[in-house]
């Protein structure tokens, strides 16, 4: 196998997959919007390139493993507005492409549980534009596409602790609010599973096993830091962004039973208890 990754919009997920393949030997170019992010970049071990800004269509036809986790902005997918011929020409050489995508494009199921087959009736522009995406990049000949819908992210430096820690986290309550969420590591640990083992037209739901209500993620994160638990705000009491309200549009629990019966995946973290117990540790 090719241990070579081309990995454009190398952001928090792409970074926790270079942990892993990186001491199995890979070479990992990734992207970044900024000049002055490439020494951070470099420091991990991973090659730099700053993109818009340079020709990515040749880097395209030069790696047979691909990671998109560029998102859709106003104008569609980025990476296929801009390069939409180079991968359509480098589709039938590359072994593996994977494009990250959100369980958003499932919409509002009022609690209920949602699996692949589900129908996509995203109820967000934000998930609308994800359907989209998913749509362009499926339509594609010969490409050999891996989808991963990924449930909330956590994991170190991005989670409840910090807003626990400095006063300013919310139980915000809305009745039958709940979310799925995912580990990164165990999104970088599907990754690396997918790229050993293709199966081109796959699409992947990622989250724990462990749906809960985020005022509890909230609850248990102050629990365990030895603080007061942040009081009970009602929905309709909260000063919110539209951005953050929109959030709360949502309610669904998500399976992943494809990914773990395909590639023998099982998340490190299968609650977010066991996923915030490490995160403590790893600060300690």
């Amino acid at each position: 196998m090719d241990k070579t990754l081309l990995s454009i919009g190398h952001g928090y997920s792409a970074q926790a997959l270079a942990k892993r393949l990186l001491p199995q030997g890979w070479r990992i170019v990734g992207t970044t919007r900024s000049a002055d992010k490439m020494d951070e970049i470099a420091a991990t071990g991973v090659e730099p390139f700053v993109w818009p800004g340079a020709d990515l269509g040749a880097l395209l036809a030069s790696f047979p493993n691909i990671l998109v986790s560029a998102g859709p902005g106003p104008d569609g997918d980025p990476v296929l507005n801009a390069t939409y011929d180079d991968i359509a020409r480098a589709a039938p050489d590359l072994r593996w492409l994977g494009y990250l995508s959100t369980t958003g494009v499932y919409g509002d199921h009022g609690g209920g549980w949602v699996d692949e087959n589900t129908p996509l009736t995203p109820s967000t522009k934000r998930g609308q534009a994800r359907v989209e995406a998913e749509a362009r990049w499926q339509g594609i000949p010969d490409l050999p596409l891996h989808i991963f819908r990924l449930a909330g992210i956590y994991g170190p430096g991005r989670g409840p602790f910090a807003k626990v820690r400095a006063g300013t986290a919310r139980r915000i309550i809305k009745d039958g609010q709940v979310f799925s969420r995912i580990h990164v590591d165990d999104i970088a640990l599907a990754l690396d599973l997918s790229l050993h083992s293709p199966v081109p037209g796959a699409i992947y739901n990622l989250c724990d096993d462990d749906p809960a209500p985020p005022q509890d993620v909230i609850a248990h994160a102050a629990e365990l830091l030895g603080v007061p638990v942040p009081p009970a705000i009602a929905i309709d009491d909260a000063d919110m962004t539209p951005m953050a309200r929109s959030f709360y549009a949502e309610s669904k629990k998500v399976r992943n039973d494809l990914i773990k019966n395909t590639l023998g995946w099982s998340p490190t973290y299968p609650t977010y208890r066991a996923g915030l117990k490490a995160m403590l540790a790893l600060e300690s």
